[in-house]
């Protein structure tokens, strides 16, 4: 007789929601976390810390408010990492302490240590007080993810770090090497760019963050290099070792090219945290980056093990690792649920912000869907003057002959509120004069949705 029905390995996003959603359900749940404290990577290393210094960087800099003030201004002259450090700190404790009291409303029993699997329905839990094994009907993994490493780069948790480090820096740097251009490595390159740090970015690919729409990546380009941002596009690291004396960091790039700094991040992808996990007891196996295939229901080869978020790969945010453990839960004991994953809205906490959802105008390029676009700027609206963002903008993507909305893309502060707007929309497969026959509140960043249709349909006209 299992001791659990379900057994909820991780507790990051996807392994609260999979856990809640089996207490919803009627069942008897286990929630194993390695660390002494809930939230995994996202409360504690990842999102929240992140999205939180994000937000000391913009306050303390006066950034939203330079456009008016001048770019002189700033909120404190000289920021610490202390400074920073300090609010993050304030918010990882109120997160920790709602999710453990989510947790315990709902009857979840939470267990500390390492999980292991000894078969296909036995988990054995090891921590420093011991070890227990556990018998359950349903499995859970959703250990998430930690930094790549890679043997050209050095770590030393000093002046050559990795993402789940920044933290620990003792003071902010005079000049930064980023290496990575994906969401990690873009968005700190953002905040320390912000700070007035001189931040190189190095990435192998010939632009950023490709997955998103090429004119939105281009404006954010754009303001990379506005904030002298140095980047190094195309271009791979060959090596990376520490100056002699100076304290400083050199890289060496694959083409002969060398870029110093006082410090230098890594943030080349993540890695599945599988290791501890004894995935062959189970019959399962990771690939060669830690990640765990599934079904469209995000079930393994073993019908009563399910993964879910960061440690599956692609799209890594904590918003979609939320939905998918609730989907797990909800497909392992038969409930009816409704989900499109063609619909999950994309957050990029960039300076300015991006947020997507849809298609891009390549993807419907290369399916040769006949599409028009209509943009609105900020700078064209009330609310963004008033604001101090002039540099945002909204745009369409919409089917030329049925007007059914198809894409939705933002760059801007607030873009991720924003998107929301056309995520409901584009859902329910509506067209783009939906928003030209819709009053706005006045002054509002989403009447750029009005002015976006407005231009978008005013092409038509024309043609």
């Amino acid at each position: 007789m299992p001791q659990y029905d379900l057994v909820v390995i991780g507790s990051g996003p996807a392994g609260q929601r999979a856990a809640i959603q089996g207490a919803k359900s009627g069942k008897r749940v286990a929630l194993v976390e390695r660390r002494e404290v809930i939230g995994g990577v996202c409360i504690n290393t990842g999102t929240i810390p992140s999205k939180t210094m994000r937000e000391a960087v913009l306050h303390l800099s006066g950034y939203n408010y330079q456009n008016i003030y001048g770019v002189s201004y700033r909120v404190k002259e000289k920021i610490t990492m202390a400074d920073l450090a300090f609010r993050v700190q304030h918010v990882i404790k109120t997160e920790i302490d709602v999710t453990q009291a989510q947790l315990s409303r709902n009857g979840i029993e939470v267990m500390t240590g390492v999980a292991s699997f000894e078969s296909p329905n036995s988990v054995r839990v090891t921590s420093s007080r011991g070890g227990s094994l556990i018998e359950c009907d349903k499995i859970v993994i959703a250990t998430g993810t930690k930094p790549a490493s890679s043997p050209k780069v050095p770590i030393n948790a000093r002046t050559i770090i990795n993402s789940d480090q920044i933290l620990e820096m003792p003071n902010i740097p005079r000049t930064l090497m980023v290496v990575g251009g994906g969401v990690i490595g873009v968005e700190y390159t953002c905040m320390f760019a912000t700070l007035g740090v001189r931040v190189t970015l190095i990435e192998k690919r010939p632009r950023l963050l490709e997955f998103a729409d090429a004119e939105i990546v281009e404006a954010l380009s754009y303001h990379l290099r506005d904030h002298r941002v140095t980047m190094r596009l195309n271009e791979e690291v060959h090596s990376v070792e520490e100056t002699d004396g100076t304290g400083g960091v050199v890289a060496l790039l694959e083409s002969n090219k060398r870029v110093t700094g006082d410090s230098l991040l890594y943030a080349v992808g993540r890695q599945g945290n599988v290791d501890e996990l004894n995935l062959q007891a189970a019959g399962l196996q990771a690939d060669n980056r830690g990640r765990i295939p599934v079904n469209e229901f995000y079930c393994t080869s073993q019908p009563n093990i399910y993964a879910v978020g960061d440690v599956i790969g692609f799209p890594s945010l904590a918003s979609v690792s939320m939905e998918q453990g609730r989907i797990a839960v909800a497909h392992a004991y038969g409930i009816p649920i409704s989900s499109n994953p063609s619909y999950f809205p994309f957050g990029i906490y960039t300076i300015p912000e991006i947020s997507f959802i849809g298609k891009t105008e390549e993807q419907l390029t290369d399916e040769d869907v006949p599409y028009e676009v209509g943009v609105a700027y900020y700078r064209e609206i009330a609310r963004g003057q008033i604001r101090g963002d002039t540099t945002g903008r909204l745009k369409l993507i919409f089917h030329r002959e049925t007007l059914e909305l198809l894409g939705v893309h933002i760059i801007g502060e607030g873009a991720s509120e924003l998107l929301h707007i056309g995520q409901a929309v584009l859902i329910l497969k509506g067209k783009i004069n939906y928003f030209v026959d819709t009053v706005f509140n006045y002054p509002t960043l989403a009447e750029c949705y009005k002015a976006a249709a407005f231009n978008g349909l005013n092409k038509l006209v024309r043609v």
